[in-house]
């Protein structure tokens, strides 16, 4: 089957993979304000070293770098998949 984007479904595997992700349907800055919920500024500095972190932290401009940095977005990106994994599933 084709790639996404040209009008066609994705592969049944994509798909599947795509259900196992924890980031999948995810904003950054949805994933940002978990991680900062949870471990705090001070926290989140020493576990992926970047200066928007580090340095008077807020989510407008660590948003603004992540999105133009792909690395540090990757971190944080891993960082969030880590923590969404190690969260309780709701039950129903």
């Amino acid at each position: 089957m084709a790639a996404a984007g040209t009008g066609r479904t994705q592969p049944r595997q994509e798909l599947m993979t795509q259900a196992n992700n924890p980031g999948h349907g995810i904003t950054l800055e949805a994933m940002l304000n978990a991680l900062v919920a949870h471990y705090g500024w001070e926290e989140l500095g020493r576990r992926i070293a970047i200066r928007c972190f580090l340095v008077d932290p807020n989510i407008k401009s660590s948003l603004t770098f992540l999105r133009r940095t792909p690395w540090a977005r990757e971190k944080v990106e891993t960082l969030y998949a880590k923590y969404a994994r190690s969260q309780p599933k709701p039950t129903a």
